[in-house]
């Protein structure tokens, strides 16, 4: 009953409208014939402009956006009429170690890109030599570089030889398939027109684009071809010709949608720090579309207006007035600021290592020192040269003039300071090898052509290759500074000489070369003397080379060790930086001259036979006394004590063996900052026992052999040995383990000397010896008995009314 009446209501509604429509009431006229044949119509839901939402927006957006300079229809074009490819299975795999395992830093993508561009500049400038319509399609080559960031695209364009359609397929499409070494193999047969078809094709380093894009589209046009279109999302690619036609001229353009991660590399800052660490010496102009702010003067539009009229003048004071010309008013201008888009060069320093030296001027080694380095000052010294052999590179190497704040801090740690290039295009400078450790000062670069780098072109190959740059790097740094001048010399040497001195320490390689640069001063000069110079000044006999170590020359002119070599007139070296005795340890002799350290054993000064009889002479005479201190009272203390020839004042010292510590190298080890308290090695040199050495001549000596003939037990005889011992290893730089009993028998000595007796108290004050109790308990009494403190006195407070009569303030006490 229900559906009955729902049908009839229905059509009763159908009879109401069908004479409203007939006579245009409603919103469409239909004529009977088409009511009789009624049809939908096409554009239903899409003429009308209360609805339009779908479709038809939607493609008159789409005309709008372009993308790369190609709309909607164009891309659709191309995709039905692309040439579809999939890589093949092991070029699939190639592609995901590259992407995902090969590379340490996904900024090496611009460095590999435009290497690429510049490899196709180049080889389109070949081209040219033999072909000069080569460039009739445009003579500028440089590379261009243009961040999209709205749509998160790079684009990085250049002028160079181009792709036709197959190279596309084959340079693209096949995984490390790189030209550059193929072209320079057969640029050395001579044939540059078959060396010219091989630059500009793509190897591994194009695929690292896809570390940081998603899809990547390359655009070229060859001048023997029409311009194609090749894009890949790093699992297949497809190519096709470019409806928009020849757009580019001559060139390539590669394109990189980037990965949401990647987008700080469309910053315009990034991209310059990029540039000028890889590649600021390529051989062609980079430039990057930026912007900058211009402060421009504007006519001031808010100025104030011209001032009104004067009022009008009666006809006799017009008469007889001579008409002035109008004056020219200042218009006024404002200073504005506004940003201006342009193409910015990024590499302005140019490679002057691959010019010849004799061209190259001070000023421009200076400019590019400044560039390079970011130092403010011009290098103390450079040096330009070109390395041939098993390896051929060309280098520039810098002293700076003032050492690195962090030299030392940081020894032995990385350094960035020597940067390898490969044809122009930074790779790295993460070397642990390239330069020792001695000369991490040293500024500069390593250009090669053929050097093997790993296939992510971040580090070298072969070991050996990196000795032998290292080898002849080291060698042009040596000869380098030896050329020096005096003022350069003495510049250098102030700066930097502690680090010649560990390369003595640890390169027995170059050890000869060091020394030759070494400088010291002598008991002859005060100023610094090199080796050679000391030599030429040797006594005739004289076979070795005398050195004294110390903390300060004046501690070395007095000390005993050298009180007979200058005697003599012999000269001696005074060593008086820490690092100087390590460095004489680790050289043996200089131009066939030994070295000796005057503060050890082996000293030999007297060798003629009447000298030899005298000391013999002495050793017979002084036997007592020598047995007497090494076999009873210094038993425990020394090796042996034996008559010097080294001394002439002093009455005795206390001398090393020839491998173990003098004092002042004791002193060092005890004063380094990661020294144990008992630390194993430290012990055994410390606790070495030495020699004493007597001087026969001195009073005390004699005194204590005549004591000791005497009587052997005499305990005046003992306390003067020791004090005598002690005193000489304290002049000779060596610590005292035992001060207290040290100083208790210097007492001793000044109480025989004025004639007191040792047994005499020392007098005690009773004021001054009350313990700590007593004192606390006298403290705590006058404490109780003192009155409390009531400080000033406070007058009393007094309350007042304030009232106002007859207009003035009156306080009324209460």
């Amino acid at each position: 009953m229900k559906k009955l009446l729902l049908l009839i209501g229905v059509a009763v509604i159908f009879l109401y409208l069908g004479p409203m429509r007939a006579h245009g009431k409603g919103d469409d006229v239909i004529d009977d014939e088409e009511e009789s044949n009624p049809k939908v119509k096409a554009d239903f839901g899409k003429a009308s402009e209360g609805s339009r939402t779908d479709d038809e927006v939607v493609a008159r957006e789409e005309e709008a956006i372009k993308i790369d300079g190609l709309n909607v229809a164009q891309l659709k074009e191309i995709r039905d009429k692309a040439e579809k490819h999939v890589f093949q299975a092991e070029v699939d795999r190639m592609m995901k170690l590259i992407i995902n395992s090969l590379y340490k830093n996904k900024e090496i993508f611009l460095r590999e890109l435009i290497s690429n561009a510049s490899d196709a500049l180049d080889k389109i400038r070949i081209i040219s030599l033999t072909d000069k319509a080569a460039l009739e399609t445009g003579d500028e080559l440089n590379i261009r570089v243009k961040a999209d960031k709205a749509n998160h695209v790079l684009h990085i364009t250049d002028t160079g030889v181009g792709m036709t359609k197959d190279e596309l397929v084959k340079n693209l499409g096949t995984i490390a398939r790189s030209g550059t070494n193929e072209f320079f193999n057969k640029l050395q047969d001579a044939n540059a027109n078959e060396a010219g078809e091989l630059i500009g094709q793509f190897g591994v380093g194009f695929y690292s684009a896809f570390l940081i894009a998603d899809r990547v589209v390359v655009t070229s046009k060859n001048n023997a071809d029409q311009q194609w279109i090749w894009e890949s999302d790093a699992s297949s690619f497809s190519v096709a010709e470019d409806p928009r036609g020849d757009t580019l001229k001559r060139g390539t353009t590669v394109s990189l949608y980037l990965k949401e991660e990647a987008y700080d590399f469309l910053e315009e800052a990034t991209i310059k720090d990029l540039v000028k660490k890889y590649s600021q010496f390529i051989n062609f102009p980079i430039y990057l579309w930026g912007s900058k702010t211009e402060t421009t003067e504007e006519p001031d539009e808010s100025a104030d207006e011209a001032k009104p009229a004067e009022t009008e003048k009666t006809a006799e004071d017009e008469e007889g007035k001579v008409e002035e010309a109008p004056e020219e008013k200042e218009k006024k201008t404002k200073k504005v600021e506004k940003t201006v888009w342009d193409w910015v060069l990024m590499n302005e320093l140019k490679p002057i290592w691959t010019r010849k030296p004799a061209t190259v001027t001070e000023e421009e080694y200076n400019e590019f020192y400044k560039a390079f380095t970011k130092d403010y000052d011009e290098p103390l010294a450079k040096i330009h040269f070109s390395a041939e052999g098993e390896v051929s590179f060309k280098s520039i190497l810098f002293v700076p003039k003032k050492a690195p704040s962090d030299v030392f801090s940081k020894y032995g740690a990385k350094t960035e300071n020597i940067k390898l290039y490969v044809r122009r295009v930074f790779i790295t400078d993460d070397f642990q090898d390239i330069i020792p450790k001695y000369l991490n000062f040293i500024r500069g670069m390593v250009d090669s052509d053929d050097l093997p780098l790993n296939v992510s072109r971040e580090t070298l190959q072969q070991n050996k290759l990196v000795k032998l740059i290292r080898k002849k790097l080291v060698r042009k740094v040596l000869d380098m500074i030896k050329k020096l001048d005096k003022k350069e010399g003495d510049a250098f040497w102030a700066e930097y000489s502690t680090n010649i001195k560990l390369g003595v320490i640890e390169d027995s390689a170059n050890r000869s070369r060091l020394a030759k640069l070494l400088r010291f001063t002598t008991s002859h000069t005060s100023d610094l003397t090199l080796l050679a110079d000391y030599v030429t000044r040797m006594k005739p006999r004289q076979e070795t080379i005398y050195y004294m170590a110390a903390s300060t020359r004046a501690e070395a002119e007095k000390s005993p060790f050298v009180e007979r070599l200058l005697q003599k007139g012999y000269e001696v070296l005074y060593l008086t930086e820490p690092v100087d005795e390590y460095c004489m340890q680790s050289l043996p002799e200089f131009e066939g001259k030994k070295f000796q350290n005057a503060a050890k054993e082996g000293l030999k000064l007297g060798e003629s036979d009447k000298s030899k009889k005298r000391l013999e002479e002495l050793q017979k005479q002084y036997e007592p006394l020598t047995q007497w201190l090494q076999d009873k009272v210094l038993k425990e203390k020394i090796d042996k004590a034996v008559i010097s020839e080294r001394l002439t004042q002093s009455p005795c010292a206390l001398v090393a063996k020839s491998y173990g510590w003098t004092g002042n190298m004791e002193r060092i080890m005890r004063a380094q900052a990661y020294a144990k308290a008992k630390d194993s090695t430290q012990e055994f040199y410390a606790t070495q026992k030495k020699t004493l050495e007597l001087n026969p001549g001195h009073p005390i000596v004699k005194d204590l052999l005549r004591r000791v003939e005497a009587d052997p037990e005499d305990d005046v005889a003992k306390d003067l040995a020791l004090v005598m011992y002690e005193s000489s290893a304290i002049r000779s730089g060596f610590a005292v383990p035992d001060t207290v009993g040290f100083f208790e028998r210097v007492e001793k000595m000044l109480r025989r000397g004025l004639d007191i007796s040792l047994d005499e108290k020392v007098e005690e004050f009773d004021e001054l010896s009350e313990s700590a109790e007593e004192i606390a308990t006298q403290l705590d009494d006058k404490d109780l008995d003192a009155e409390p403190d009531e400080g000033p006195e406070v007058p009393p407070m007094k309350l007042s009314k304030v009232s106002y009569k007859d207009g003035e303030v009156v306080h009324e006490e209460l």
